[in-house]
């Protein structure tokens, strides 16, 4: 509290601290396109490739018609272009992108002591608000580096998963400030679209338990939905609980911990701490499955050949795909199931020498071969790789044969790791295997094209190119994917 002497009287005024939402949303709006280093540019570009091509992938899922199906009912066209043609509502694209690079599972991740997050879960939502708000590439990579910032910088922080809640909370904040950014909100504005997106979107882990179901994917979508439709509200002056935070019943509270993050710091360079994938897998199966096809394919393995596989893995790995604490990985019937379950990616890996979109298609999960293979793998929690997670995503892969030998290998780290990250030529790579069967040659060059040169390019040229892929498959598909 401060006396302010006016005159011959004095005044007294209460001189409130900000609160989190609005240092949030400060932090949002100051944001300009010089804090965007050139190397965190590149990187953004590689990533946003990398989300590109998921999308496209996932073109064919049936989950997509049904959602086309949904937006002709309740709205039919709109401001926003589709990936694979058609329009609608921004809201709507924004579960419908955000959805897409989700389902096939080979998206960005961010790895912390206390769990992870999908950056690239805001990326569907940014581009709906940048297509709707006919906004520049340069506004655009700027919105999503915001997002990313925001929702990475919070789950390094708090342990969301461990405290039994889903990183789709944070996306809430992070997906409503980069979409408030490119409709044009200030400060204050994006600060309520936060505490509007985000109050009513309290996200339970139990999400990922068993049987996994087809929410698992699409949560992130709703989330995006409503983040881009708040910010929309906020826009138009519709306010939100700004302790969001700091309430008594608010976030730190529900966390049983603060959120001591600087939000003075402009920094955008998060980006830098993502890691890729190249396995249609959670994060903790990739350094699995380079170890059990880097053995399949040095020793020559055969499915037909293998008694029994051995997997050690960190905790969280077994927890979440081993059998662990979310439930049983024994009988996996669809694709949500599958790319959760350490037993089926393996036997799918020795089975078919590749873990692709097509490893995940129901009637391949359900084979009488996957099926019985997967029945022969043991997951089990190793102690000295729990201790350096996240550090390290460290497993071990043995194959014991029916004709007595033994192959073992103790797999440190990933190709798409801090360590060893995936290059724009991998990435481009993965992205015509991802978009090969939607896109002929020259519109898959094009794409490329474009994202490379984001800054010099509208969206809206962007989107152009994505609503000329075919939803369905209607090209020859010759790349063995990434081996």
């Amino acid at each position: 509290m401060r006396i302010f002497h006016i005159g011959f009287s004095w005044e007294i005024r209460q001189v409130s601290t900000p609160t989190t939402a609005q240092r949030i949303g400060k932090f949002a709006y100051d944001a300009h396109a010089p804090d965007l280093t050139l190397d965190a540019r590149k990187v953004f570009k590689r990533n946003i490739l990398d989300s590109l091509g998921c999308a496209i992938a996932a073109l064919p899922g049936a989950p997509f018609k049904a959602l086309r199906g949904q937006f002709a009912e309740y709205r039919g066209s709109g401001s926003c272009t589709l990936i694979g043609g058609g329009s609608t509502s921004p809201d709507q694209a924004a579960l419908y992108n955000t959805s897409l690079v989700r389902y096939v599972d080979l998206l960005d991740s961010y790895m912390s002591p206390g769990g992870l997050c999908h950056p690239s879960d805001n990326f569907g939502t940014i581009l709906a608000a940048a297509d709707h708000a006919s906004a520049s590439g340069e506004d655009f990579m700027l919105a999503l580096a915001v997002a990313y910032e925001i929702g990475c910088r919070i789950t390094a922080i708090v342990p969301v998963m461990a405290k039994g809640f889903n990183h789709a909370i944070q996306l809430a904040i992070s997906a409503a400030a980069g979409s408030g950014k490119l409709l044009g909100l200030n400060a204050d504005q994006i600060a309520h679209a936060i505490a509007i997106a985000t109050v009513d979107n309290v996200s339970l882990s139990c999400v990922h338990s068993e049987p996994v179901s087809q929410w698992k994917g699409f949560s992130p979508g709703m989330t995006g939905m409503r983040a881009v439709y708040s910010a929309s509200l906020a826009k138009r002056g519709f306010t939100g609980p700004l302790r969001l935070f700091e309430g008594p019943n608010g976030l730190v509270r529900m966390f049983d911990q603060p959120l001591d993050v600087d939000w003075d710091d402009r920094r955008l360079e998060i980006v830098h701490q993502t890691v890729m994938k190249k396995y249609c897998s959670l994060i903790h199966g990739q350094p699995v499955l380079e170890a059990t096809l880097e053995l399949k394919r040095k020793h020559g393995v055969k499915s037909e050949d293998v008694s029994e596989v051995l997997c050690d893995i960190f905790q969280t790995g077994y927890d979440i795909a081993g059998g662990g604490g979310f439930g049983p990985k024994d009988d996996p019937q669809t694709k949500e199931q599958a790319d959760y379950n350490l037993k089926y990616l393996i036997a799918a890996a020795l089975l078919d020498a590749q873990v692709g979109p097509a490893q995940l298609e129901p009637q391949r999960v359900r084979a009488a071969d996957a099926q019985a293979l997967l029945k022969q793998v043991t997951v089990r929690p190793d102690a000295e790789f729990s201790a350096q997670y996240p550090q390290a995503l460290n497993a071990r892969v043995t194959i014991k044969c029916k004709d007595g030998r033994v192959f073992s290998k103790e797999h440190a780290g990933f190709e798409g790791g801090l360590d060893n990250p995936f290059t724009w030529e991998r990435t481009v790579e993965k992205f015509h295997w991802l978009s090969e069967p939607y896109a002929d040659e020259a519109l898959r060059g094009r794409i490329v094209d474009r994202v490379s040169m984001l800054e010099e390019h509208s969206v809206e040229e962007l989107m152009q190119l994505l609503a000329k892929v075919s939803p369905v498959a209607k090209y020859p598909a010759k790349h063995p994917g990434i081996q």
